[in-house]
This record gives structure tokens, sequence and C-alpha cells, in this order.
């Protein structure tokens, strides 16, 4: 369960940015969403090794410029 703590004077529009920024920090709707659809363990493997090869690509880019 996601708690926000408010001082006193903030408004609710303060209250709702940081109830916003904690959800999404936690990741629930990624999540959600993921598990509103069964993804095969073979297509989740070959997906992070597409993610992990771009990361590594885009890592190289910038180190040799």
């Amino acid at each position: 369960m996601i708690i926000v703590t408010l001082k006193e004077g903030d408004t609710i529009d303060k209250a709702l940015k940081k109830l916003k920024r904690k959800f999404e920090k936690t990741g629930i709707s990624r999540e959600l969403r993921a598990r509103q659809q069964y993804t095969k363990p073979s297509e989740r493997k070959r997906e992070s090794k597409l993610r992990s090869l771009y990361l590594q690509r885009m890592i190289s880019k910038q180190i040799n410029g």
C-alpha cells in the first residue's frame, strides 16, 4: 500500500503529485500491464537479450564517441 505523508498546509495538488510519483517509482502500473496478457518464458528471455544488446550498443557508442 502506498502511503503519502503530508505536511501542514499542503494542498491536494501536492498530495496527488506525491502519490503519482510514488506510484510510478514502485512500478505497479508496469506490472499490471504485463499481467494483462501471458508472455511465454522464451519470449521474455528473447526480449531481455535484445534489451541488453541494445543497451550495450548504446553504451559503446557513447564511449567511442
